[in-house]
Order: structure tokens, then C-alpha cells, then sequence
């Protein structure tokens, strides 16, 4: 052992040295580096499978822009900002390209219109695939919305080639209407469409497909606000961050194996914690692998498990921010409850993106700046 060495250890076991908390709790380090900029108030990042190695970024009052070779294109790739009315929670808010995009060139968004409803629209690209064809909107599915917070509006599409749409509990506060435990409406779900036709269809295998009275697109329900969801690419398991109301965030896990079909609680429970006591139960819902309290953040903002390969102590993962405080964690996947490390902090995280090799991105909601996570 060096000179330099033997003195750190006798000043440890002296307790006159302080071990750093990542080194004590195994926490990955980890860097936000400044990626691109001038992009205001993006609401989702993606990549389109395409071999590009392109990101998209959709930006709240409604256009889609592409991020190439490190710099942001001039021209849009696709423009909606007359068919919606951005503003507080209302806006383009999800961006999903098919798996077949190469070949079929579709891609589908969702976006409140100007009276304030959902709606998932497709889309197809040029020829070229430098833009996305304005004359080619095709709207597949509406719902409306009660109160102008809480539209949800993720959009990917899982493992089993189908689309998902997360959307809110319609707004207000304390889901006045119910609507996360009510099947009969679209809000407050996980949705699954079958987009491989012209139309979107509910997806085969839907739990609720035949049950009367029964919205046929539910995939999963009793959630607040699952503002970002996504799918982990090593084992499909889809994993969803939902918003909280007054006490807590929480991250909840669907196995690759699910049928589909869970009850996440809202508003019977706020994560593990009763809401309505009139109600308040636990048998038939799923409780959530993770949460954490207002001491923390107040917002919670979903991101990815890590599968990239510039930061190895991170892969395996689940990275994950609050808006409110900006703190950015890091969460092991294993068993029924996990445990998070802080491993940054940023400005205002809207959402997080993953390129095509597996790389995490992070957007900043006020500065129009994107940050990529790096060693």
C-alpha cells in the first residue's frame, strides 16, 4: 500500500476522513452534461427506431423538433400549434413512432385540442422522412376532458407492438369524479390501442374488452396523473410514475408477464396511504414499488431503466426526477419495494429521453435546455 494510501485509511478508521455518500450506498456518479438548448418547454424526447440517431423533441405549444448530430434542426418536423391550446398542462404532450416507421412511416401524437380534450392523432412522413406530411392527420381516438389539469399524454408503444396512452383523472383535485376507479371512462387509465390498421382498434387480449359497460381501451387504471411512463428494453416491464395530490409520488411496476388489468388505487389510496377513508381499502390494488413525501419533491417526472453503456454503475436502473425540486434518482429494480439515491439535481425536469443505443437525456422545462447523463 502507498504512503497516500495507509494515511486515508488510518484517517478513516480515526473518523477524521468522511467517505463521500455515493462511495458509502454504491451510487452511481453521474454528470448532466448540456446537450442542446433553445428548445422551450419540451414535454417529451424520443428516437424513432430508425437507425438515425435522431431525437425528437415535442414542445408544449406544439411543434416537433429534431435534434441531429448534436444540433436542432431549423425547420420543424411536424407543426400542430393551430390544432391545440398550450398552457398549463394543456398542450402536445406525447410522441410515439411506430415500429415499423422505416417502412411505414407513421407516427402518432397526442395533444389537447382548442376546446381542451385528448386527442391521438397518426401522422405519416414525408418520402425523405424530413418531415411529417401536415395533410396526412388522421385522428383516431378523442375523449374530453372535465378540468384543463391532469391530460396525462404519454405515449409508447410496449413490447407486444401495441400502442399505450396514459392519461389523467380529468383534473381538479381529489378526482371529484371518480374517474380513476370508474371503467366506464378513459381517464385516469393506461390505455391500449391497436394502430396497425387505419383505424385504432382496442388492442386483443384488453382486459375489460368485453365487459359491459366497460371502456374496451383500459389496460391498467386508479392512477392520478401518469404524466411519463415507459417500457424497460431489456424485460418489457412497463413502469409508471403517477403525480401525486397532497402527500406522496409514486412509481408503480406492470411485470412483461402482466394480463393486464391492475388497479394502481387513486383515489382510494395516494401510493400506500389511505385517501377516502370512506372507501379506503387494500384488497384488489396493486401497490407501488416506490414513493416518497413532500419532503422530497412534489411532482414527480418518470424517466427509464438504464440500458445504455457510457455508465455502467447505472445500468439496471430506474432514473427518475421531480419537477418540483429538481432532484434527480436512481432506483434498483428488484422485488416489491425499491430504494432511490440522488444522484443530481436540474432545473424544472419536464421529462426524460432515451436514444437508440439506450442513452438518457433530460429536459429542462424553463430553460429550453436538453441534458444528457453521462460518467
Amino acid at each position: 500500500m502507498s504512503p497516500r494510501l495507509r494515511r486515508a485509511a488510518w484517517l478513516l478508521s480515526a473518523g477524521l476522513l468522511a467517505v463521500p455518500v455515493w462511495a458509502q450506498n454504491n451510487v452511481p456518479q453521474v454528470r448532466f452534461v448540456p446537450f442542446v438548448s433553445g428548445l422551450d418547454e419540451v414535454t417529451t424526447l424520443t428516437n424513432a427506431g430508425d437507425g438515425s440517431g435522431s431525437l425528437y423533441a415535442t414542445l408544449q405549444g406544439g411543434q416537433v423538433r429534431v435534434i441531429q448530430n448534436g444540433r436542432v434542426r431549423a425547420a420543424p418536423f411536424l407543426d400542430v400549434s393551430s390544432r391545440t391550446s398550450a398552457g398549463g398542462e394543456r398542450g402536445l404532450l406525447g410522441l410515439a413512432f411506430d415500429p415499423n416507421y422505416k417502412t411505414n412511416r407513421r407516427l402518432y401524437v397526442h395533444y389537447t385540442d382548442r376546446g381542451g380534450d385528448t386527442v391521438l392523432a397518426r401522422y405519416t412522413a414525408t418520402a425523405d422522412f424530413s418531415r411529417a406530411d401536415p395533410a396526412s392527420a388522421k385522428t383516431l381516438f378523442t375523449t374530453q376532458q372535465p378540468f384543463a389539469n391532469h391530460n396525462g399524454g404519454q405515449l409508447a408503444f410496449g413490447p407486444d407492438g401495441f400502442l399505450y396512452l396514459g392519461l389523467g383523472d380529468g383534473g381538479s383535485g381529489g378526482d371529484p369524479y371518480n374517474n380513476g376507479q370508474k371503467l366506464s371512462t378513459p381517464l385516469g387509465k393506461i390505455l391500449r390501442f391497436d394502430v396497425r390498421g387505419d383505424a385504432a382498434k382496442p388492442a386483443p387480449g384488453n382486459p375489460f374488452l368485453n365487459r359491459q359497460g366497460a371502456n374496451p381501451n383500459i389496460w391498467a387504471y386508479g392512477l392520478r396523473n401518469p404524466w411519463r411512463f415507459s417500457f424497460d428494453r431489456a424485460t418489457g416491464d412497463l413502469i409508471i410514475a403517477d403525480v401525486g395530490q397532497n402527500s406522496f409520488e409514486e412509481v408503480n411496476r406492470q411485470p412483461r408477464a402482466s394480463k393486464g388489468g391492475e388497479n394502481y388505487g387513486w383515489r382510494i389510496r395516494e401510493a400506500r396511504t389511505c385517501y377516502d377513508a370512506d372507501v379506503c381499502r387494500t384488497q384488489g390494488l396493486t401497490d407501488p414499488v416506490l414513493q416518497y413525501g413532500r419532503d422530497e419533491g412534489q411532482s414527480i417526472t418518470g424517466g427509464y431503466v438504464y440500458r445504455g453503456s457510457a455508465i455502467p454503475a447505472l445500468k439496471g436502473q430506474y432514473v427518475f426526477a421531480d419537477f418540483g425540486t429538481g432532484n434527480v434518482w436512481a432506483s434498483r429494480t428488484g422485488g416489491q419495494t425499491w430504494s432511490k439515491a440522488r444522484i443530481g439535481n436540474v432545473q424544472n425536469p419536464s421529462t426524460f429521453g432515451e436514444d437508440e443505443t439506450g442513452e438518457l437525456y433530460v429536459a429542462e422545462y424553463g430553460t429550453g435546455r436538453i441534458l444528457k447523463l453521462s460518467r
